[in-house]
């Protein structure tokens, strides 16, 4: 079955797209073999694994579906990949140490580039600088309003987020956080965004029009260092990866009560979810394994061995 735009992303062309034939592939950067491992989303096996490039780490798919973008982080690149034939496509260079990107709407990709206090964006067709945006120091996470209007960059050392108003290219807020802020996600109206930040160990649900912290809450002891951050379908749920604590933990996003915890493998990193949102893909860090989620048990069901230091993940369906 063809793929369509969503309505919020079809608004930004002049007409909708159709989008490629997904694959049902699981892609799984390896950041410690220079791979990405391919896993078959049906059967939860690997299929194959790719040499992409050195510190493969963060990664996201074109908008129609026809390209598979990873960011190699010692290469200062991105590298392209056909996620049919699983051939690499090209590189091109992408500012220093590019740890995670979003994809934009438009198809550019928002870059954080963490050893130069910035954000970049790129036309990944033609591997043009489309801008170069100052934000704080480390900047980390990526993430873009399903409008297209904003994006969030994490900084790790200023413990902000810096919001960019696309149409200008320029920050427009700052937003204290905890320490070490390492991931957000939008709601799909843009209104509202969640952060995760690591040393401080919380969760924060951020108002995206008045710039401001609407809660809070601590996941627990010492040992939980969050790091990526999803949304359930229904926008009901959000799930968070504990990094050392070796759990995804299961919130409430409205009042970020923890509802569980679910057991996962070591130093728990990246998070991907199908399009369907019965599964949850996290990528487990020193265990070298990819957990599978039921979603509607909250519980693992599959466990697959991958390439060494999986870190980001995304699913092609």
């Amino acid at each position: 079955m063809k793929r369509f735009l969503p309505i919020a992303l079809a608004l930004m062309s002049s007409a909708p797209i159709a989008l490629a034939e997904p694959t049902h592939r699981v892609f799984v950067t390896n950041e410690k073999d220079n791979t990405v491992s391919v896993i078959n989303g049906q059967t939860n096996k690997v299929e194959t694994t790719v040499e992409i490039g050195k510190q493969p780490r963060g990664i996201g798919i074109a908008r129609d579906g026809s390209e598979v973008y990873v960011a190699v982080s010692a290469e200062n690149a991105i590298a392209v990949l056909d996620p049919k034939s699983l051939k690499v496509l090209r590189k091109f260079k992408s500012g220093p140490d590019p740890e995670a990107f979003a994809v934009h709407p438009n198809g550019h990709l928002y870059i954080s580039n963490e050893d130069d206090a910035k954000a970049s964006v790129f036309d990944p067709k033609t591997g043009q600088l489309i801008a170069e945006i100052p934000v704080g120091l480390e900047p980390e996470g990526v993430a873009v309003s399903p409008d297209g209007r904003q994006v969030i960059v994490t900084s790790e050392s200023t413990n902000m987020l810096h919001v960019i108003a696309v149409a200008e290219n320029k920050v427009v807020a700052n937003i204290l956080v905890g320490a070490r802020p390492r991931a957000a996600v939008f709601t799909q109206d843009g209104k509202t965004a969640y952060a995760t930040s690591e040393i401080s160990g919380e969760v924060k649900r951020v108002d995206m029009e008045g710039h401001k912290i609407l809660n809070k809450v601590a996941l627990g002891d010492d040992k939980i260092k969050p790091k990526d951050v999803l949304l359930s379908k229904d926008e009901g749920t959000l799930y968070v990866a504990g990094g050392r604590a070796n759990q995804v933990i299961v919130l409430d996003a409205k009042t970020l009560a923890i509802k569980t915890r679910i057991p996962v493998g070591e130093r728990v990193w990246g998070l991907a979810m199908s399009r369907d949102g019965q599964k949850l893909y996290s990528t487990n860090g020193v265990s070298n394994t990819v957990s599978v989620i039921d979603t509607a048990k909250n519980a693992v069901v599959e466990t697959i061995p991958v390439g060494k230091g999986p870190w980001g993940v995304v699913i092609d369906d």
